[in-house]
């Protein structure tokens, strides 16, 4: 009768836990899925805007707000902040910054006409145009990359978000949370 007993307890312990782990597992799922979403529909804290005057250290940039705003390429330690894609005037940008002792300290600056352009690797062939549209050249690709948009300092590939790691005349490199994919520029 005993042995009956712990048996009928034992099967009630297994059969709580495995109803905790799984709504625990539903739980977390609805976490990823509202994740996603609260990305998709966050704040957007990034400037965007046209040089219209600029140096090593510093360079104006007239806001589609149409504010022209000083930022400064330089931390609180003296250190240079690079523009991903460089800069000239009359290129347009995508900022993040933060202020320090009243001034606009860059953050994070992506040259959104370098960003522009035809990029492959081994496995993706891309064009990044004007407007946020991606056109992929693979025809077989699964899940192709059809838009992008600049959020808070990230690029965003359809629901893809990546850091730009670094942006230049023929090479672009990408990170997300898998790893870091390198593209190279087509002409």
């Amino acid at each position: 009768m005993k042995n009956l007993v712990y048996i009928a307890c034992t099967v009630a312990l297994i059969c709580g836990f495995v109803s905790c782990k799984d709504s625990k597992t539903k739980n977390n799922d609805n976490a990823t899925d509202s994740t996603i979403i609260n990305k998709a529909t966050a704040v957007d804290s990034t400037v965007y805007g046209k040089v219209v005057d600029g140096g090593q250290s510093v360079f104006l940039l007239q806001t589609d707000a149409g504010d022209t705003v000083e930022y400064v390429l330089e931390n609180e330690l003296g250190e240079p902040i690079n523009v991903e894609g460089g800069y000239n005037v009359g290129d347009r940008l995508a900022v993040i910054s933060y202020k320090l002792n009243g001034e606009n300290i860059v953050r994070k600056a992506i040259n959104l006409l370098s960003l522009q352009g035809h990029w492959t690797s081994l496995d993706k062939n891309f064009t990044i145009e004007e407007g946020g549209v991606v056109h992929s050249s693979v025809e077989a690709e699964k899940n192709p990359w059809t838009s992008w948009k600049i959020i808070n300092g990230k690029l965003m590939l359809n629901r893809q978000e990546f850091d730009v790691v670094t942006l230049g005349a023929d090479s672009l490199a990408l990170e997300d949370s898998t790893g870091i994919y390198v593209y190279k520029r087509q002409k």
